[in-house]
């Protein structure tokens, strides 16, 4: 009697978001007078969001399963290389516009300004019947603001799975941050642009869309949570990095890898915002982008530390 296999399924599809980062180090994140100035050796670093999502769950020792877009390019092959020597599950379409690029200046303290290059068309996607297998054996599916990946909610609605992006620095109201804003069950973004209208955003995005719990990381101030239920979103203060800030490039990614991590495993909200902060704060200690992601051994220990 013939037998069939089920090919196992993916704790977290990442859908979209490689590229290669520049990372530039300069005196401070402002253009200085003159046409040029030296600046310390500038570095390639496979980076980009999907990527730091993808890479931080699987160091967590989560099933991971990346698929997007890349250039037959240099730039495309240190991409595979890279995913190849750490045995991250890659698969891809190979785009006539090329690797995304991407320059980011990072001054003494960590902090960055980031240039991300615009080479895909706005009417670019990702072939359904490439997505598709891979979607409908996802527990989790997390889907960076690529624009190419816009199209896959429909599928992921149908079949059920869980979703979350990361909205980085919106400011609350330009559209193409809003589609993915009120169709993913898990909403994270950066403070940085909202400030002070942090609760009206977070707010609206419970309101208006599917989300059932929204995050505004804050960097070194920690993070703002609103669960779907309360009115006013919870501050949760940042975890101290063990070792000191070299770059923090990624670092929002990495939170993102943590929480993840932790909601998949049924942990509650002050746990997994716990896991996530303690993720993103190690990744800061080192140089270049998405460089190095703690894993489920060091996460039990920070986070025990965290606590103590």
């Amino acid at each position: 009697m013939a037998t069939t296999t089920t090919e196992p399924g993916y704790d977290v599809l990442v859908v979209g978001g490689t590229g290669v980062d520049t990372i530039v180090r300069v005196d401070a994140l402002e253009v200085p007078g003159g046409d040029s100035v030296s600046v310390p050796p500038a570095h390639d670093h496979v980076g980009h969001t999907g990527n730091g999502v993808a890479l931080g769950c699987h160091a967590l020792g989560l099933a991971v399963k990346f698929v997007d877009f890349l250039g037959d390019d240099p730039q495309g092959r240190m991409v595979l290389d890279r995913y190849a020597q750490l045995g991250l599950d890659f698969e891809h379409v190979v785009s006539p516009h090329g690797t995304p690029r991407g320059i980011n200046l990072v001054d003494p303290q960590g902090r960055r300004f980031s240039f991300y290059d615009g080479r895909h068309p706005a009417d670019l996607r990702l072939p359904r019947e490439f997505y598709l297998p891979h979607l409908e054996r996802a527990a989790h599916v997390h889907l960076s603001i690529v624009n190419h990946n816009r199209d896959v909610y429909e599928d992921l609605e149908a079949l059920g799975a869980t979703s979350s992006t990361d909205l980085h620095d919106w400011d609350g109201e330009n559209p193409h941050h809003l589609h993915y804003a009120l169709r993913s069950d898990l909403v994270f973004m950066s403070a940085a642009t909202v400030r002070d209208r942090v609760g009206p955003v977070l707010r609206a995005i419970l309101e208006r869309g599917r989300a059932r719990l929204a995050v505004a990381t804050d960097g070194a101030e920690g993070c703002h949570v609103l669960v779907r239920g309360e009115r006013e979103p919870r501050h949760f203060p940042a975890v101290r990095p063990e070792h000191p800030v070299v770059d923090t490039n990624g670092a929002g990614d990495a939170f993102v890898s943590g929480f993840l991590y932790a909601h998949l495993r049924g942990a509650p909200v002050e746990e997994c915002v716990l896991a996530g902060s303690v993720a993103g704060a190690f990744t800061c200690a080192s140089a270049g982008t998405h460089s190095a992601f703690v894993d489920r051994g060091g996460l039990e220990r920070l986070v025990a530390a965290a606590r103590s």
